[in-house]
Order: structure tokens, then sequence, then C-alpha cells
């Protein structure tokens, strides 16, 4: 995401998100090594968008072994859909088994909000509803992709190309409970910050855009933990005050 639009160097804003916390970080490229960067040693499942930059950076080499493993978004499909269906009528049905993918979703329990037994629980029972419902949704979809006819250079095929190029990580979701539909969090977590640089015009520092991005950090991961903003800056400062460079959520600060 570029802060200033103006003439000059373009700093990009990287965010990475989970349901506890956000953190946004301000590079001066989108590239691979630059993803590669934010990623660190994190071993775990990153769900992204199909940029290429993600691929690149979790390839295993001989001197960098794979990061971690990708999982793709199912909102950015649907969005290329949802643009092809204006001169290809037939996404329609594709676009309504999508629906349906979400509408089971949306029924299912947050284990993010769970602990102990319950959680255990909770994970048991969208894995197995994901695989009695969702996968011939899943299926479905992968069905009717194949058979479509696009023109090379069409909205259309350009969809079905983005979709069935991550379909892998696009499914991992079946046998994962843990794993989202898509990364709509971080898309939801960079509005402030969009909002910001079209009330100010962007940062005209690299200073001042660094500080804008761990300030927008706090408040958000405020705000996804059920706290004041406001307060937990102060209790923050104070902590860090306290005890120079300390990184603290919400509910680890007394």
């Amino acid at each position: 995401m570029l802060l200033d639009k103006g003439p000059g160097k373009k700093w990009y804003a990287w965010t990475v998100a989970s349901p506890q916390a956000v953190y946004h970080r301000i590079l001066p490229s989108r590239s691979g090594a630059t993803a590669r960067q934010v990623l660190g040693d994190y071993q775990g499942v990153a769900m992204v968008d199909g940029y290429a930059a993600y691929q690149t950076a979790t390839k295993s080499s001989a001197d960098a072994p794979a990061s971690c493993s990708l999982v793709f978004c199912w909102a950015h499909v649907r969005r290329k859909f949802v643009e092809a269906e204006k001169v290809a009528p037939a996404c329609a049905e594709v676009l309504s088994l999508m629906g349906q993918l979400y509408a089971i979703e949306a029924g299912l329990p947050d284990p993010h909000a769970l602990e102990g037994e319950p959680q255990a629980a909770a994970l048991a029972h969208r894995l197995a509803v994901r695989r009695e419902k969702s996968a011939p949704l899943v299926d479905a979809i992968r069905e009717w992709a194949q058979a479509q006819r696009a023109l090379p250079g069409s909205a259309l095929r350009k969809a079905l190309e983005y979709m069935l190029e991550l379909w892998s990580g696009l499914t991992v979701f079946l046998s994962n409970a843990w794993v989202p539909l898509d990364n709509n969090l971080v898309e939801r977590q960079l509005r402030d910050m969009v909002l910001g640089r079209k009330n100010h015009y962007g940062s005209k520092s690299l200073r001042g855009t660094e500080v804008a991005a761990l300030f927008y950090s706090l408040m958000e991961t405020a705000r996804l933990c059920g706290e004041d903003p406001g307060r937990y800056l102060l209790r923050a400062a104070l902590a860090a005050i306290a005890n120079p460079g300390t990184v603290t959520l919400p509910s680890s600060i007394d």
C-alpha cells in the first residue's frame, strides 16, 4: 500500500494480522525478498492473496528453506468472478456456490474465542461440517471452472486461471479447521490507514510513516481485543517506559 502518492520515494505498508493482533510495517518494496523479510522465521500458515511475491518468499532454496505454508483467499477469487459476471452471466452459478460456502462458515463456531476442551470441540465440529457440506461445494466449483470455455485475456479467463492456479492453497481449509475462508481480517485493518492517508494526504517522511504504522498497529490491536484504544495506548506506553522495547498485547498488561 503506497502511503504517499506524490513524487519521490514510495513506501508500502505490509500488514500481518491474527484475531488478537495487527502489525503494520513500512518497507520500500513489494518484492519477494521483502515478503520474506516480513515473514521472518514464521513456520505456520499464512493466508494471502495471489500476489506472486508471497509465493516467491516461501519457496525453498539451497540456503533458505521455506519459511511457512501459504493458503489463499476465497474473497479475492470471488471478486474476480463478480467482475467477470458483467460480461459472462454464467458466473452467477459459481458465485452462488461460493455464497453457499460462506453461509456454511457463518454458522460455525470461532475457535479463537475459546480455550481448552471447548476449543477442541469447536475445531472438530468445523472440520466435520466442512468435510460434509463444504467439500461437495468446492468440488462443484472446480467442475464448473473446468467446464468453462473463455477467450484468452477475457475477464472470465483471468478469473478461472487465477482460481485454478491457487487451487491447492484454496482447499486447505477443508483439512485444517484453523484456516479461514479469506483474509478479510487484514483487509479490514487497512481501512483506517487508507482513511488516514486520505485525511492527511499521506505521511511526508519515512519516520512519520513508521510512527503512524506503529500507532495504527496498537489501536487496531486494542479494538480486536475488545479494549479501549486510548487506555491501551497509555498502558502500553507506561510498560515500554518501565521496560524499553516491550511489545505487549492488551491481555498481558496489568
